[in-house]
């Protein structure tokens, strides 16, 4: 990986999400060489990435470079790989540019979407983890449309677009309540030849209530906002099977659509190289302990989504969102000093539940936050003063500031762009008599 040798311990951080970005904001002045590997060369900001799939901001203005921490800091290098393997015994890294080795190792490579093991899914769901994913679920909703104006039979306009979500967490709820709005303020200006109620919003969940890992009063209020915003929701429902015009569920549904998105879960994005008791099998998440070590290791940590610390308080890890990972990243780094000097006496992580949010449109969200709930306006402020201040960079924030002023103002999505078509691979349009 062309890093130079040195005299001071190695510290590998693998991965720029929240975690790794706020550990390397504290190890910097620390006496270390401090290496970065990722395998984009920014951050993404995830929670906005539904925004960017519906027209609402442009994907730049929640990335942020990850070279940008570089500019005046001494023995610290990034370098942009896909790390394959990891060799502990030996503390070797083995990635598509070269092997490196380590002192010690920090591992926060996120997750990536889980399809349960269904091939047929995963080859024709559109997934929606990374900016490019995004970028491409943009592109095919914007062509769904185009395509919808050329078409005379009614049929295939209805299935060009019928939209079908699965999964109503978080993500699901937010991108059902977009694509709502884009029809309802959009669709009218930009495709007039169109008949809007022939577009249709499908939110389709396994359990028997939207929002699953929220309370009760937030799965009541989102699911009548999102029914006011014309979503059908489809509880207690699983899919089996799409292929890629066809999505059956399993209690015999069936949904005929060019468009369906995955957001039903996620697996930990982890890396090989240790042995199967270190990690869960079912989640794929490193078992870590109070300080963030995985299981047999004193010099390899893990945190965030890919790290599963099981307490009293938390039986099946900590949830799999962005504080967990900021708040253990902090903590790793308070402990680093000790850590250097072969100081045992850590302090132990302990999480600060700072409650949970969701939007579902304009004036539209639901938050708990400790034991408060709220619903409505007063909860889709909150919502975006959190995610405004979460950003990265202050031309970020002031640029997802400026989109969001002006498509509450204009009720309309700056950012209708097919900046490149994406290729419905082998995904015949059926005629009127084969649906």
């Amino acid at each position: 990986m062309n890093v130079p040798k040195s005299n001071l311990p190695r510290v590998v951080v693998i991965g720029g999400g929240f975690a790794g970005l706020n550990l390397v904001k504290k190890l910097r002045k620390l006496p270390i060489q401090l290496v970065m590997i990722n395998k984009h060369n920014y951050h993404a900001f995830q929670p906005l990435l539904y925004q960017i799939s519906t027209s609402g901001i442009e994907s730049d203005s929640i990335a942020y470079p990850l070279r940008m921490f570089i500019k005046k800091q001494q023995n610290f290098y990034f370098r942009l790989a896909d790390v394959k393997e990891i060799d502990p015994d030996n503390k070797i890294i083995k990635s598509d540019i070269g092997d490196l080795s380590y002192d010690f190792l920090i591992i926060n490579t996120g997750t990536k979407t889980n399809y349960f093991g269904n091939k047929e899914i995963k080859k024709h769901a559109m997934p929606m983890k990374t900016i490019p994913q995004a970028l491409n679920l943009r592109s095919l909703i914007l062509q769904n449309f185009e395509r919808a104006t050329v078409e005379a039979d009614i049929e295939v306009q209805k299935f060009l677009l019928n939209f079908v979500i699965v999964g109503a967490g978080p993500t699901g709820v937010e991108l059902a309540g977009a694509i709502a709005e884009f029809k309802k303020s959009v669709l009218p200006l930009d495709f007039p030849d169109l008949d809007p109620e022939l577009m249709q919003i499908n939110l389709l969940e396994g359990a028997d209530r939207v929002l699953p890992p929220m309370s009760e009063h937030a799965s009541k209020k989102s699911t009548k906002f999102l029914k006011e915003l014309g979503v059908q929701i489809h509880t207690n429902t699983i899919v089996t099977s799409y292929d890629g015009k066809l999505a059956t569920t399993k209690d015999g549904k069936e949904f005929a659509t060019r468009t369906l998105i995955w957001s039903a879960g996620v697996i930990a994005n982890r890396i090989d190289g240790f042995a199967e008791e270190c990690s869960e099998p079912r989640t794929r998440r490193y078992y870590v302990n109070e300080f963030n070590q995985i299981k047999g290791f004193k010099d390899v940590f893990a945190l965030g989504d890919v790290a599963l610390m099981i307490s009293d308080d938390y039986p099946r890890g900590h949830p799999q969102v962005a504080q967990p990972a900021i708040q253990q990243a902090k903590n790793l780094a308070k402990n680093f000093p000790k850590i250097l000097k072969g100081n045992t006496n850590l302090k132990p992580f302990k999480y600060n539940d700072k409650g949970s949010m969701a939007t579902i449109g304009r004036n539209k969200a639901v938050a708990d936050i400790k034991k408060l709930q709220f619903g409505g306006f007063f909860a889709w402020f909150i919502w975006m003063f959190v995610h405004l201040m979460s950003l990265v960079g202050f031309r970020n924030r002031l640029v997802i500031l400026i989109s969001w002023i002006y498509n509450y103002t204009n009720y309309n999505k700056g950012s209708r762009l097919i900046v490149r078509r994406y290729s419905v691979t082998k995904r015949r349009i059926r005629t009127n008599a084969e649906l």
